[in-house]
């Protein structure tokens, strides 16, 4: 029962974003697996899911379920697990975002933000410990702040 719960998840979380282990749990019950919350949070350890952002560009945009063999979905998380490990404060100024780090990891910071691509960043400086994000407006340096500080504190 096991293996055919783990494959319903999987196909789940293909063919749907799903944000939390209550819609996991709702959309396993509809298709006739009973499991508590529990049990969900054992497979999603046991599947090695990870949580990466919604394909939405909204700012807002939500975290969803994903397994860590797909291929894009995999790049990805590893990109925002390298800044939830390195990041240690983020400053916004007028158009200008400082982002600190622990020492030697600006650099991995940075790659991990040019290759998850802010759309709105014009450049990337990065230092030994501190990066410098610079945008046209100075409020996209508030709004960049609060994407970046929901993927540190996922």
């Amino acid at each position: 029962m096991k293996h055919k719960r783990h494959a319903k998840i999987l196909e789940l979380i293909s063919a749907n974003e799903i944000y939390t282990q209550d819609e996991l749990t709702d959309r396993l019950k509809k298709a006739g697996f009973e499991a508590t919350q529990a049990t969900i949070s054992r497979d999603i350890k046991e599947l090695k899911l990870l949580k990466t952002p919604s394909k939405s560009n909204d700012k807002d945009a939500q975290y969803k379920y994903a397994h860590s063999n797909s291929g894009e979905d995999k790049v990805s998380a590893k990109f925002y697990n390298i800044l939830k490990e390195t990041v240690t404060d983020i400053k916004p100024a007028k158009n200008l975002l400082v982002v600190k780090t622990y020492s030697g990891m600006a650099q991995a910071a940075g790659a991990a933000l040019d290759a998850i691509d802010f759309p709105e960043t014009l450049g990337t400086i990065a230092g030994d410990d501190t990066m410098l994000l610079v945008f046209a407006e100075d409020e996209t340096a508030e709004i960049v702040a609060k994407r970046l500080e929901k993927i540190v504190n996922m």
